[in-house]
C-alpha cells in the first residue's frame, strides 16, 4: 500500500515514465462514472433491420451494440438541436 505522499508523487509524474504506474495501487472495481450508470434493456428488432444494422456496422467496424448507441445518440443530438 502506497502512502498518500507516494500516491501523490506517483501521480505526477509524466504519463509516459514506466515508474509512474498507478494500477496496482487503485481498487477499480466499485469505481462509478456519474452520470453514466448503465440500465440495461431489450428490444426487439424485425430481422431485416437487424441484419441491416449488422451490415453498416461492420462497414464502420464497430459491433451492433455500439452502432445502435452511435446512431441513437445522433438522432437524440439533432432532434435536440
Amino acid at each position: 500500500m502506497a502512502s498518500a505522499a507516494e500516491f501523490d508523487r506517483l501521480a505526477d509524474l509524466p504519463a509516459d515514465d514506466p515508474t509512474g504506474e498507478l494500477a496496482p495501487y487503485l481498487d477499480v472495481s466499485k469505481a462509478r462514472r456519474p452520470g453514466r450508470e448503465v440500465q440495461r434493456v431489450n428490444v426487439d428488432f424485425p430481422l431485416d433491420l437487424l441484419n441491416a444494422i449488422d451490415r453498416e456496422a461492420r462497414r464502420i467496424g464497430i459491433n451492433r451494440q455500439a452502432f445502435i448507441k452511435l446512431r441513437l445518440a445522433d438522432a437524440l443530438t439533432t432532434t435536440a438541436s
